[in-house]
């Protein structure tokens, strides 16, 4: 049996209606407001952030390759991800599978992209892997990808909302 996140309504005393969802109205992504793609962003950057974080603290603490550090990274950022959008599904009384799924489908492409792109960033400053842990130059280049990462992952988080898709999956849960 295949379970299905309950469909909300705008304007029904929902999480806080954040403006126009797509899904909801049938205006698409354009109808979709920046505030409610940033907040969905923010949401997953938090998560990201959290995993992105002590993915590069262990990995450059623990002197691992470039390479596994980033790993450990991306890893940990879809575990934090995917933990903080569980976490308020399950408050909502959703059971652990299907949380699981809500979460998946939530976050999935936003995590992926951020990823993408803030270790693209840090990557790319020259010395900043390399740096160490008391290098103003890993956290700034650290801080300056996550930035960047947001900055280009909102406006894919407005085009997914508007077709029903990412944040717009676990709203109702909100």
């Amino acid at each position: 049996m295949t379970e299905h996140a309950p469909q909300s309504t705008p304007g029904a005393g929902g999480h806080d209606d954040h403006g126009k969802h797509g899904a909801h109205g049938g205006g698409g992504w354009s109808s979709v407001s920046w505030s409610t793609a940033a907040q969905a962003t923010l949401h997953c950057l938090t998560g990201c952030a959290i995993g992105e974080v002590l993915g590069m603290v262990i990995g450059t603490g623990l002197g691992l390759h470039n390479a596994a550090t980033v790993v450990l990274s991306v890893a940990l950022a879809f575990v934090f991800g995917y933990a903080l959008t569980m976490r308020g599904v399950l408050r909502a009384g959703v059971g652990l599978r299907q949380a699981l799924r809500i979460a998946l489908a939530a976050d999935t492409v936003s995590i992926l992209v951020m990823e993408i792109v803030d270790n693209s960033v840090i990557v790319a400053v020259p010395g900043a892997m390399d740096a160490g842990l008391t290098s103003a130059l890993f956290w700034g280049a650290l801080a300056f990808s996550l930035v960047v990462a947001f900055v280009l992952t909102t406006p894919v988080n407005r085009w997914m909302i508007g077709r029903g898709q990412g944040h717009a999956v676990v709203h109702a849960y909100h």
